[in-house]
């Protein structure tokens, strides 16, 4: 059973608070700096000043200290603090507070057909012509998040993970660090997650991203992954009202095969870190050299740019340097509501939108648990949480077929394969991923030609025009400023025609008419804009629909045009 639901969102007050602070001092001969009793002298004095006492909670996978204090305190002020620090003792490197993060998901193969996000629709990946050459077998991906629940449609191709959550009230699961990532649920009530916050059924969160990544394919049941023959592993670093930095960065080391003291070596290494997570401001130390580690191990970093309608410049982690931050569109192609933007953003991909319906967001595999798990089942979410899995799960098929790639040379062949936009996505990165032209492009072919069909002239009038058989693609030209090109489409009763034209640098202009050639409607937006345009079929017979390309300025020149319903 399919169902949509909503999930905890930070309040203000607890995602601008922590009780913790991260405090590197520098190596000396190459060894790992402890606090001399003259630093420590300091700190505590510093940290007494402010009303608050500081003890070693442990040390992280990169050397640093994660302090616990005696309460929470404002983010601002524990910079003020640490900026105190860093002044008085020379011996530290770096002094931050440890913020939490928290999932990217806004509130609100037997369905196969409900994946939108997976074929070749405006919003869709074209996942299912890359199965053709690959399913991403041998590739491991890390799920930074929640931790997993075995669903049928998934328990298959999860392997091994750990659970970094050191806090047991985040945790929820009564203990610390150990080897059971399994997700217990994040439920919280009223006051529980800071002042204000509101009481929140558990999300299974890191489950429904799993889903997406690598549902088990071709098995009759449920949903299928982007790249369903690869394998997931459930790195949970968050919990209960978010997760600490601290935790999020050890779990990165760890998940890319790096060492982290008290942990057992990762038997299964990722080659794709997915983190769906993130929270306001710049981007830390402690995670930039997390991320940093992971990508010197060849581990590519995909992340969330985030849900809040603005800037990504100021979301952490989708700020940091040598992620690939992923924004979030809807099955029209356009940018969700929701989505971050900016030039920080990389591409984009099908992150749902549901205001215009519970099936425009992003089914997967989920739990019917409100609190504690329950039944094993599937949901509808929206975020750029779910977009993020997309892209995480094609790059596994990138590095299926070339295990010897480089972060940078992925990223490179995502970004020049991706799909121009066939609606508006203003700060979107360089297109919707593309899953069969990443995997040509990463092992050095090129990107595949639209699909489609091809223009033929004369098609100058309503009377010669081409006629063509929607859902399509049609790779056609203006030969000269006078050029125009006609297009019929039988449109059945109660569909809607969606016509999309990108003219590319050029400033082309389209146009749709009734079967006697009144217009009914125009998108005419200037050069380098993609045109869209709907007409909806309210009756109860097929109809004709004529679609123009009309020149405008920019010379002659090509351009591709979507038909679809």
């Amino acid at each position: 059973m399919a169902q949509a639901q909503q999930l905890f969102r930070a309040p203000a007050e607890a995602a601008d608070h922590t009780d913790r602070m991260i405090i590197k001092y520098r190596a000396t001969n190459g060894l790992v700096a402890e606090a001399s009793s003259q630093a420590s002298a300091v700190r505590g004095r510093l940290a007494a000043e402010m009303g608050l006492a500081m003890s070693q909670l442990r040390r992280n996978g990169l050397g640093a200290d994660v302090m616990q204090l005696n309460r929470a305190m404002p983010v601002a002020d524990l910079r003020g603090l640490a900026a105190k620090m860093m002044a008085e003792d020379p011996t530290i490197e770096y002094a931050e507070p440890d913020r939490k993060m928290y999932p990217l998901l806004t509130p609100n193969d037997t369905n196969y057909s409900s994946l939108w996000g997976l074929g070749s629709g405006n919003g869709g990946i074209r996942a299912n012509t890359a199965w053709d050459t690959t399913n991403g077998a041998g590739v491991t991906v890390a799920v930074l998040d929640t931790g997993i629940r075995p669903h049928p449609d998934l328990a298959a191709n999860i392997v091994s993970g750990y659970d970094m959550i050191v806090d047991t009230t985040v945790s929820n699961d009564g203990s610390g660090r150990d080897s059971d990532p399994s997700d217990p649920g994040d439920w919280n009530t009223a006051g529980q997650c800071g002042t204000g916050s509101q009481a929140s059924n558990s999300s299974w969160h890191g489950t429904h991203v799993a889903g997406t990544i690598a549902a088990v394919g071709n098995n009759s049941t449920g949903v299928i992954g982007v790249a369903y023959g690869a394998k997931v592993q459930a790195v949970r670093v968050l919990g209960r009202c978010g997760g600490y930095t601290s935790d999020i960065a050890d779990g990165m080391i760890w998940a890319s095969g790096g060492t982290v003291s008290g942990l057992p070596a990762n038997p299964t290494p990722a080659k794709v870190i997915n983190m769906s997570l993130g929270g306001g401001g710049a981007c830390d130390t402690t995670t930039q050299n997390a991320i940093n580690s992971a990508r010197s191990r060849n581990t590519t970093v995909v992340v969330a740019a985030g849900n809040e309608n603005q800037n990504v410049s100021n979301s952490n982690p989708a700020n940091c340097s040598g992620v690939i931050a992923v924004a979030a569109v809807g099955p029209t192609g356009g940018r969700a509501s929701y989505s971050n933007f900016g030039t920080l953003v990389d591409v984009a991909a099908p992150g749902g939108e549901m205001s215009t319906g519970t099936t425009n967001g992003i089914l997967s595999t989920l739990n019917a648990g409100t609190t504690t798990p329950g039944a094993d089942n599937y949901a509808y979410y929206q975020g750029t949480s779910m977009a993020t899995p997309h892209v995480a799960g094609v790059v596994a098929l990138m590095y299926a077929v070339k295990p010897t790639a480089t972060p940078d040379q992925i990223e490179s062949a995502l970004k020049s394969s991706a799909r121009a936009f066939p609606a508006t996505c203003s700060g979107c990165g360089t297109g919707i991923v593309n899953a069969t032209a990443a995997i040509a492009a990463i092992v050095g072919g090129t990107t595949p030609p639209p699909t489609g069909v091809n223009e033929t002239e004369s098609n100058n009038t309503t009377g010669t025009a081409n006629l063509v058989s929607a859902p399509a693609t049609v790779n056609g030209s203006l030969s000269t400023t006078t050029d125009t090109d006609y297009f019929r489409v039988n449109l059945p009763a109660g569909k809607t025609l969606t016509a999309t034209l990108n003219g590319g640098t050029k400033d082309y202009d389209l146009y749709i008419y009734n079967s006697a050639g009144t217009q009914l409607t125009s998108s005419t937006k200037g050069a380098g804009q993609v045109d869209s345009a709907t007409s909806a079929n309210t009756g109860t017979t097929t109809t004709t629909r004529y679609v123009r390309v009309r020149y405008y300025s920019g010379g002659a020149g090509t351009y591709t045009l979507g038909l679809s319903w």
